[in-house]
């Protein structure tokens, strides 16, 4: 309330709005942001503290179309489907074609029709200059490929229950049960928005809407999105400027978004707290694929953040751009990584020191030690594998179906390498699990096969 009160001016219809923050202030990020403005964000940041639970859903519309015009093709061995769609994505947000974009809003037909010719031109553009241009020409090619063989879906309608799946998994990590879920009202007076209808959906208990005027929770959170949102499309337009996008050109931020002064500066540290470290959480962010904008975003703020002062930060200002870029290029290499590995990682949820459950609802010990050794007697030894996988000390690890139960074995180190092999097939798409797998000793000898 105090906070409100000393920005009565600055309300618009009653409120406090994000809008006060125009989007031409953001230009050079906070180094364009007057002493008024720079005083307000500080003011509205200084209101969280360690008591807030922040979560962060960032979704690409562009991202969903694609997805669902691809949803029954998977990754597999020989091909990175992940890959595919998010190239798309990328190179259409990298040229912006105006055609394919306005084609969003019509069919999917008319949009798969508007991506062909659209790749098909550009591979006819690109030939001007092919000894740059020959490896994103190898790249449309395929996606071509790939549209004109898609079966394209008679619509595609916006999953609102994205951001709230993500919601609950992180509520129930935080091990929050007590709550309720106010979303800010849209549409119609008497008639629940598309977005109540889809959390409670997704079995979120206590859901309702309500006005942005009486609640401030609501206020607090529109705020934040619109700096975030603010900010993120700033540095996207400074990061991808139209006359460098014919050409293999790096794009480097302007030395102005560096010339802060010790308040700018402060903007960023305290905004990275409230993104990255109150209350973080595996689940507290939820993005696919397609995450660079969110990904740079990040890594400014952390770029940042590493600077105690602006006499550090400004010690070699000159260089700071080409810092600041190769930071984001390794942040963006990391989450390339990650997209690559097709297993689901889900953090391990226990109130025991001693084991936890995997996946498949099997006990596993934190102390491998106390893990029990499948026991294979000699010859042939059936079994209906579930998983397999290695353990924290590389020791091959094996889920088995017992009676309707998950049991989790280790294996003889000399299966090491088939554990590996795999996994290593799980984590490119190709997985051969659930599976029957016999076992075979020898004279002390391993041998697995996959039936």
């Amino acid at each position: 309330m105090k906070f409100e009160e000393k920005y009565q001016e600055r309300k618009r219809d009653g409120e406090l709005k994000s809008e006060t923050f125009k989007a031409k202030r953001f230009k050079y990020g906070f180094a364009s942001f007057n002493k008024q403005n720079v005083e307000l964000l500080d003011d509205y940041l200084s209101v969280f503290n360690d008591n807030f639970y922040i979560y962060i859903c960032f979704k690409s519309k562009l991202e969903y179309i694609i997805f669902q015009l691809f949803k029954d093709y998977k990754n597999s061995l020989m091909f990175d489907m992940d890959a595919l769609k998010y190239s798309i994505v990328k190179v259409l947000i990298t040229y912006r074609p105006k055609e394919v974009l306005r084609s969003l809003y019509s069919t999917p037909k008319k949009f798969v029709d508007s991506l062909i010719d659209f790749f098909t031109d550009r591979i006819v553009y690109n030939k001007k200059n092919l000894s740059l241009k020959i490896l994103e020409n190898e790249a449309l090619e395929n996606i071509l490929l790939m549209l004109k063989d898609v079966e394209t879906p008679s619509s595609i309608e916006w999953d609102y229950k994205m951001s709230f799946i993500g919601f609950k998994k992180y509520l129930q990590n935080k091990r929050i049960s007590d709550y309720s879920l106010i979303i800010d009202k849209e549409g119609e007076v008497g008639e629940k928005s598309k977005t109540l209808i889809a959390a409670i959906d997704s079995k979120l208990d206590n859901c309702s809407e309500g006005d942005s005027k009486v609640y401030f929770g609501i206020r607090v959170a529109d705020m934040l999105v619109g700096v975030m949102g603010k900010l993120m499309k700033s540095l996207f337009f400074s990061l991808h400027r139209e006359e460098n996008n014919q050409n293999v050109t790096q794009n480097l931020l302007d030395i102005k978004w560096f010339k802060l002064s010790e308040e700018q500066l402060g903007l960023y540290k305290k905004l990275y707290k409230i993104v990255c470290c109150i209350n973080e959480d595996w689940y507290k962010m939820n993005f696919d694929n397609y995450a660079d904008d969110l990904i740079c975003f990040i890594a400014l703020l952390e770029f940042f953040n590493h600077y105690e002062s602006v006499d550090q930060l400004q010690a070699d200002l000159e260089s700071l751009p080409k810092l600041c870029n190769a930071f984001m290029c390794e942040k963006l290499k990391e989450h390339f990584a990650k997209m690559r590995i097709k297993v689901p990682v889900e953090p391990i949820i226990t109130d025991n020191d001693e084991f936890f459950l995997n996946q498949k609802g099997a006990k596993v010990y934190f102390d491998t030690k106390r893990q029990p050794t499948l026991c294979l007697k000699d010859g042939t030894n059936k079994f209906r594998v579930l998983s397999v996988g290695t353990s924290n000390l590389h020791n091959p690890m094996i889920t088995i179906e017992n009676d309707g139960k998950a049991e989790c074995y280790k294996l003889p180190m000399q299966l090491s390498d088939w554990a590996m092999t795999l996994t290593g097939y799980s984590m490119m798409g190709e997985n051969l699990l659930p599976a029957d797998i016999v076992f075979t000793k020898e004279n002390d000898n391993y041998f697995a096969d996959v039936l």
